[in-house]
């Protein structure tokens, strides 16, 4: 096993810090009255330095934290080496790691008895509610981050079996406009370019699903250049990519003429065997969703009479007729699972965390008000972590004046016209 660089950890740590200042002053927030004094929380996400800063703030903020990764290919060790150094925070992941060691780094954590958890996919909840039931009597909540978590949460509450709130942070505005759109769209692309060091300017990329993280991918490819093709399975998202100017096909037709993929959907075989016989020779097949289910490469490794891996992270399969199809980080998260890849900028992940952090916050606050069930974010704290974000950059903002607030809140035709 390679030795672990604890010293480059705490570099990146310390430069994500130095970008985050919606954390930074939250630390200075809570210094004196910690929300979470006391409470055992767990955090499941992608382990890499603006994660342990999150981590780090929650512990500010006097949560005992536990933590695990989210996927196995998006541990950064040294990160989580410097973490673990640090007093009051505890975390089991590893690089790599198999399905079994994976599933032993979450129960791990669960033997820790946490209080909240903080989610990503709803890994770790799912994994309580299925394994872990004798814990759900003392889980005061949890929140989630992504779409296909929220989708597992809403499952859970159809079924029966969510006996504890959670706060779909994933769709609160200043996570899905922000993170969504320009974390996923910029740091998916600026991976796969860094990792095949192809063009995009020219090429045709086919982006499946027009979500916000699709809406993103679409938008970053465009100004990069390329002509883009959405694939959707709904109608006014097929609508809106249309009118927003991009070519709408199906992915049949998309597999015909298309350079680049990239899925974002959250659901499985998005691309299947039937696409992957229609490709061009020296296609690049990539995945900007959580699971490593998008694409088909069972179906790609039955086609291909070998496989290579031609440059770090990126194996070729090579099919009967001399065509190659090449498939980036075996299919999982592109900007965080391809060599090198450090996943979201800190500007856009700060803004995300600290929805979590202030959402945690409040739901522990109203324990006692929320009941089971999937549940928005309030207005009030979404809105308080942009507030604090405008403060860092400097920006302000104009205010209603009282005949405007009046206005808003009038009904009658003579109040809003101004006649008393």
């Amino acid at each position: 096993m390679t030795e672990v660089d604890i010293e480059l950890g705490r570099k990146k740590l310390a430069w994500a810090r130095a970008h985050m200042p919606i954390h930074a002053r939250l630390r200075a927030r809570f210094h004196d009255n910690p929300p979470l004094a006391g409470i055992t929380v767990a955090v499941c996400s992608h382990l890499e330095a603006k994660t342990g800063v999150f981590i780090e703030t929650l512990a500010a903020a006097g949560a005992n934290v536990v933590f695990t990764g989210s996927e196995p290919q998006s541990t950064q060790d040294d990160v989580v080496a410097a973490l673990n150094e640090q007093p009051g925070l505890t975390g089991y992941a590893r690089r790599g790691a198999d399905e079994t060691a994976f599933k032993g780094f979450h129960m791990a954590v669960l033997e820790h008895g946490p209080r909240f958890i903080l989610d990503d996919a709803a890994e770790l909840t799912a994994r309580l509610v299925h394994h872990r039931p004798d814990l759900l009597g003392a889980l005061i909540g949890t929140c989630e981050q992504t779409t296909t978590g929220v989708r597992r949460l809403q499952a859970m509450h159809a079924e029966g079996v969510m006996a504890f709130p959670s706060y779909a942070v994933n769709d609160a505005p200043m996570k899905h406009y922000f993170d969504n759109v320009h974390g996923t769209g910029e740091s998916t692309l600026s991976n796969i370019a860094q990792a095949t060091n192809l063009l995009f300017a020219g090429k045709h990329v086919v982006v499946a699903g027009y979500g916000y993280c699709g809406r993103g991918l679409a938008e970053k490819a465009r100004g990069w250049n390329a002509q883009v093709t959405v694939t959707e399975v709904e109608p006014r998202r097929a609508l809106e990519a249309h009118m927003n100017g991009f070519r709408v096909a199906t992915m049949a037709e998309a597999a015909e003429y298309g350079d680049v993929f990239v899925t974002a959907t959250g659901n499985p075989e998005v691309i299947r065997g039937e696409h992957l016989e229609r490709m061009k020779d020296g296609v690049v097949l990539a995945n900007a969703g959580h699971f490593n289910i998008e694409i088909d490469t069972s179906a790609l490794a039955d086609l291909a009479q070998g496989v290579r891996e031609v440059r770090p992270g990126i194996d070729e399969y090579r099919l009967a007729d001399g065509r190659c199809l090449n498939v980036l980080a075996q299919g999982r998260l592109a900007n965080l699972a391809a060599p090198g890849a450090m996943g979201h900028p800190a500007e856009v992940m700060d803004q995300t965390f600290a929805t979590q952090i202030m959402a945690a916050v409040d739901l522990v606050g109203r324990r006692a008000e929320v009941p089971a069930g999937v549940h928005s974010v309030p207005d009030a704290v979404d809105r308080a972590v942009a507030v604090i974000k405008l403060e860092s950059l400097g920006i302000s903002l104009d205010r209603l004046t009282h005949r405007q607030s009046r206005f808003e809140a009038a009904w009658r035709i003579e109040d809003i016209r101004g006649q008393e």
